[in-house]
């Protein structure tokens, strides 16, 4: 396959290619326009970056493994329902006494069989993954809404305080537990879509299904899998950011699926499966929680991100066209 990545590459060099380098360039020109145009230069404050690092840790956990599955060339539209689904169910489950590490456990384990369903209903039911997962976005937000009421519910596990600071803790009062475990996922998936064989299945699933199956290699079995890697990771996003509310609210999420699949897009993620970087995915996620944390430093109206994503996603797919082309002619 012409996008699976090479096995003898290193690993640091195989985090970085082609596919991710146009994000870099938008990333690295973006943090410089608004570190130097930004009023009172408050995006480059220490409370800023702060908040940066934690909330956008969160929305990157989640397009870790949208970006993964968007190389295996499904989508999953069902990523914000599912987080306030999974957010009820710990905050319903601590409520009753249990011991918070078992509720994550079990939030975790939910995350993922709501992602083997979507996985199921996509490869085994035959449905187009936009279409199966749109319907399961509006049944779990359907499901959530009925069972609670549509109301808020606390969730405090400041008692717990070990629990809590592996959620939403900070090392030396600065760098936030959030940073660290996404940190922890980019690397682990990383090493999967990179070094692993599973990576190179994954990459064959999106770029040419029928061929991967001519080469044995069970495509859906893979996609599969890659559903239940999303499920998972937003169910962990679930817990940390009701630890760090310490309160559940239906709404929660809302809108979450169009930015993930934008962030993955700014990080050089095909839309037609088979191309993408895990380094790419990373850098995309921030520039999107980047670009509103700017709109709400200049205090523009928060419509307007609807437009900067588009401008976004545009620029991206051509920068990448140009960049391939580019690319093509010298090989």
């Amino acid at each position: 396959m012409k996008n699976v990545e090479n096995r003898n590459k290193k690993f640091l060099g195989s985090f970085i290619n082609v596919s991710s380098l146009g994000a870099i360039g938008i990333f690295l020109v973006l943090i410089t326009l608004l570190a130097i145009f930004i009023p009172g230069h408050n995006f480059i404050r220490p409370d800023n970056i702060k908040n940066l690092l934690s909330y956008g840790a969160e929305f990157a956990i989640i397009v870790l493994g949208a970006g993964l599955l968007m190389i295996a060339g499904e989508f999953d539209l069902s990523v914000g329902s599912v987080l306030a689904f999974c957010s009820f169910i710990f905050v319903k489950l601590f409520s009753l006494g249990i011991n918070p590490f078992l509720v994550a456990i079990i939030t975790i384990i939910c995350g993922a069989v709501i992602g083997m369903i979507n996985g199921l209903i996509t490869t085994k039911g035959k449905i187009l993954s936009l279409v199966a997962t749109l319907g399961t976005m509006m049944f779990w937000r359907g499901i959530t809404v009925v069972v609670s009421g549509g109301e808020m519910m606390p969730s405090d596990t400041s008692e717990f305080k070990f629990f809590t600071s592996i959620f939403n803790g900070k090392i030396k009062n600065f760098f936030p537990s959030q940073a660290l475990w996404l940190i922890l996922f980019a690397i682990i998936l990383g090493f999967i879509l990179h070094r692993h064989k599973f990576g190179n299945w994954i990459f064959s699933a999106g770029d040419n299904e029928r061929a991967a199956r001519s080469m044995a290699i069970n495509t859906d079995r893979v996609k599969i899998i890659c559903f239940i890697i999303v499920g998972l990771l937003v169910a962990f996003v679930a817990i940390i950011q009701t630890v760090r509310l310490a309160a559940f609210s239906s709404r929660s999420g809302t809108g979450l699926e169009l930015e993930v699949v934008a962030a993955a897009v700014v990080g050089g993620t095909s839309l037609r499966g088979g191309k993408g970087n895990m380094l790419g995915i990373f850098i995309g996620a921030f520039i999107i929680v980047i670009i509103k944390n700017a709109f709400v430093l200049a205090r523009l109206p928060y419509e307007l991100t609807y437009i900067a994503f588009a401008l976004m996603i545009m620029f991206s797919v051509l920068l990448d066209l140009l960049i391939e082309n580019s690319r093509k002619k010298f090989v």
